[in-house]
């Protein structure tokens, strides 16, 4: 496990058919200078590059010097998908080279891993957030990023996760080790890296040099340390949301640290208990509508979401039978009924029946379902259906999958006094913190 050096790391920025960038500093291409300033690359769609009128077989630009170079790529999408997706310029430190996907160019930037995680904690989560907070964070994604290279390398690596497609079901879900051209994207697919623009607090540097090289360990591997938004009151577990293989260290417990033994634990696999809990808020960390913490996990357009422990969100029939069979390509016809068949530990549905007047569909595991029941995302799966003469009510708690680390439940931790070792053990019960590189 230990690592003698620290590692580079190849993020995908952007993916189009052509791209802008703009060199802020002096970069080479096969011993050629290329000077600061504005250039087009485009593809002929078979693995050939053309950059300032020429075609190149590879298109590898190194920054010059010691230091990094740095770039700034033009309508750089964030937010895929969700609802707050937008294009935006944004700058960025380190190589780049380029390479083709299915007839379109990704842009991709080497960099150091704590250089990449001074602007994946300045993304994911606001620069100005408690330095608590910030070493916290900046452990987890070390420890994610690390767990999905030795992945790739061990060939374990897989674009899309399937266990079963039919007439009547498909159960589906989405890994971040999806990417075979390079380590991770720069979206919340994986995890937020927006580049240097975002990086405007020096107590971020501080965090990750005083966690430097620290990662999660179990049994002396590198954690899987997945996280969200805000898990609504329970963690969940990781095969509700994956593959079947769960992790020890991910487990199912409430957000909140009680010494009462006495406290009921809700199985809230059952659908009554289910519904009991998203129809109350329940005590939790993450059960707070302080906006001084929330500002400290939420950027600007995250913020733009008002309901984190507990949402609603309201269907005529018609648009619920309008926007299914757009979002999943199942024409079911007008929507009857919609029945959860199987939940989570938090919850959260893992397979959804969805009752049609031309056919009966089920749908997993919990993001096929919010992807099919929201323009962008559902908040997450974790809801309970209430139908009436007008429509469907669905009533929801947290955002997010609510595996691992809840990261406003985290914000609530460090302001009340709790140490980023405490905040981790909360999470990821039974790890251990450990240096890999000086």
């Amino acid at each position: 496990m230990l690592k003698e050096d620290e590692p580079l790391i190849h993020v995908g920025i952007l993916h189009a058919s052509r791209i802008q960038i703009r060199l802020l500093n002096a970069y080479t291409l096969d011993h050629r200078t290329l000077p600061e300033g504005r250039y087009w690359v485009e593809s002929d769609g078979k693995g050939h590059y053309r950059l300032d009128g020429a075609w190149y077989e590879t298109l590898d630009l190194k920054h010059m010097g010691t230091d990094l170079g740095r770039f700034e790529v033009s309508d750089v999408v964030i937010g895929v998908d969700f609802h707050w997706q937008r294009k935006e310029v944004q700058q960025f430190e380190g190589n780049i080279h380029f390479v083709t996907e299915q007839g379109k160019i990704w842009l991709v930037n080497a960099v150091p891993l704590e250089r990449y995680l001074y602007s994946v904690i300045a993304s994911e989560m606001r620069s100005e957030a408690s330095p608590t907070l910030l070493k916290a964070h900046a452990v987890i994604s070390r420890s994610w990023l690390l767990y999905q290279q030795a992945q790739k390398k061990a060939q374990k690596q897989k674009r899309l996760q399937m266990l079963l497609d039919s007439a009547d079901e498909r159960i589906k879900w989405y890994d971040r080790e999806d990417h075979l051209l390079f380590d991770v994207c720069a979206d919340d697919h994986c995890q937020r890296y927006q580049g240097i623009t975002r990086i405007a607090n020096p107590q971020v540097a501080e965090a990750i040099r005083q966690t430097r090289g620290e990662v999660l360990t179990y049994d002396n591997e590198i954690c899987d340390a997945r996280f969200s938004k805000c898990c609504g009151g329970w963690m969940e577990v990781f095969s509700s949301c994956w593959d079947d293989s769960d992790r020890p260290y991910l487990q199912s417990k409430p957000d909140r640290i009680s010494t009462n033994e006495r406290l009921p634990i809700p199985d809230l696999r059952n659908e009554s208990e289910a519904q009991r809990w998203i129809l109350s808020r329940p005590e939790a960390f993450c059960n707070t509508e302080d906006a001084d913490i929330l500002s400290q996990v939420l950027n600007n357009y995250d913020q733009e979401t008002t309901d984190f422990y507990r949402w609603h969100q309201f269907y005529t029939t018609e648009q619920l039978s309008i926007l299914f069979a757009k979002r999943s390509g199942v024409d079911v016809g007008s929507i009857h009924e919609l029945i959860p068949l199987e939940r989570g530990t938090s919850g959260r549905i893992k397979r959804l029946r969805v009752v049609g007047s031309k056919r009966t569909f089920t749908l997993g595991k919990e993001l096929e379902i919010r992807k099919a029941l929201s323009e962008s995302h559902l908040y997450s799966s974790a809801f309970i259906v209430e139908k009436t003469a007008e429509g469907f009510h669905l009533r929801g708690a947290g955002w997010g999958h609510g595996v691992g680390l809840c990261q406003i439940g985290a914000a609530v931790m460090s302001v009340n006094g709790h140490s980023y070792q405490e905040i981790l053990n909360h999470y990821y019960p039974n790890t251990q913190l450990k240096k890999i590189y000086p």
